[in-house]
């Protein structure tokens, strides 16, 4: 592409890279010029002009960008129309967003010209949101530059998995001084932050704090849940305790017990197989009682997903981990705002 300042006489076909304005003429950036533009420069005493050119093998911006974005986008996105060099994408689904960083990263790294931009990783997403961008930085990129771009998108890195209506049980356990009225909010709390996923709780019991009564309590439910989730009376601390425990005994296996996010420390994430399915467990962290966002959230969202989460997942959860202060946990993390009860991450 050729770049530079050029006679007003022999601008005719070029793209105006910044706008023009004069008394009775705006020439913004992008149009290309016409004769009727060159004659109009010429009465407003324009001499000369800085323009673009394109050259054999360039492509233009908004056919470069809105490639690169069809290429880029893959299940349940949706690519709008280029304007200005930029097409933008849009998830077409309530869901996870899922991406390839590698592949944007590859993307981005093969010419400056050239700029992909994404929400982060595996946030939860709603349809209509937009979730990436594409823009070619000048008014056209070379089309080798561009043709590198397409084969390093060539898997369409940027996806949403649509939410899949799971069927969620729900096993609290009881020890004195577990107020009814506290397993009661934790329940509203629950349903508020499956609704978006069109998930739904279909079974519900509470049992004493103790192993064998909870793992018969998760093993009825196995065959009418996709996922149940274990709310403590008291935070697991060991892959020994009561609930890693009554998970095994129930027939079912740990996958993983802590995670680094926190809020989110104590979480406990397992599956029991019914047949050709397996049903995700989850031991809730006492911080998955509140609405704030924690590091259950990150897990729930991703199976009400379908996406598996291995003990591999959750390791890589730390950078961005350190989530906002939830001030009603037990202990707060700063020294100077301990309390004296005991933290349930």
């Amino acid at each position: 592409m050729k770049f530079g300042a050029t006679s007003v006489d022999e601008a005719l076909g070029g793209i105006v890279v910044h706008a023009v304005r004069r008394e009775g003429l705006v020439l913004k950036k992008g149009h290309r010029i016409t004769a009727a533009d060159v004659e109009a420069l010429q009465q407003a005493g324009v001499a000369e002009i800085v323009l673009a050119r394109l050259e054999d093998g360039d492509i233009g911006e908004d056919e470069a960008a809105y490639r690169l974005a069809q290429a880029v986008g893959g299940a349940n996105v949706r690519v709008e129309k280029p304007f200005t060099g930029r097409s933008n994408l849009f998830a077409t689904a309530d869901g996870v967003l899922c991406i390839d960083p590698a592949a944007i990263d590859a993307i981005n790294d093969i010419d400056a010209a050239v700029t992909v931009a994404t929400l982060e990783r595996w946030r939860r997403v709603v349809e209509g949101e937009m979730i990436g961008t594409v823009k070619i930085i000048p008014f056209a990129v070379a089309g080798d530059v561009l043709d590198a771009a397409l084969s390093s998108a060539e898997a369409a890195p940027l996806s949403v998995a649509a939410f899949r209506k799971k069927r969620i049980g729900v096993v609290s356990t009881l020890l004195p001084g577990l107020k009814p009225a506290t397993i009661a909010k934790t329940l509203r709390v629950l349903d508020e932050r499956v609704a978006p996923a069109g998930a739904n709780v279909v079974a519900e019991t509470r049992v004493a704090h103790e192993t064998q009564a909870l793992a018969q309590a998760v093993a009825e439910m196995v065959a009418q849940c996709d996922i149940i989730i274990v709310f403590g009376a008291s935070a697991i601390t060991d892959r020994r305790d009561v609930i890693p425990s009554a998970l095994q005994q129930a027939g079912g296996e740990i996958e993983h017990f802590g995670m680094p996010v926190d809020p989110g420390n104590l979480l406990l994430v397992g599956r029991i197989e019914d047949g050709e399915r397996n049903v995700d467990v989850l031991g809730a962290p006492g911080c998955a009682r509140s609405p704030k966002e924690n590091g259950f959230d990150w897990v729930l969202y991703r199976l009400l997903a379908d996406i598996p989460v291995r003990a591999a997942d959750i390791k890589k959860m730390g950078v961005g981990g350190l989530l906002i202060e939830i001030v009603d946990r037990g202990q707060l993390r700063h020294s100077a705002t301990l309390q004296t009860a005991d933290a349930d991450a």
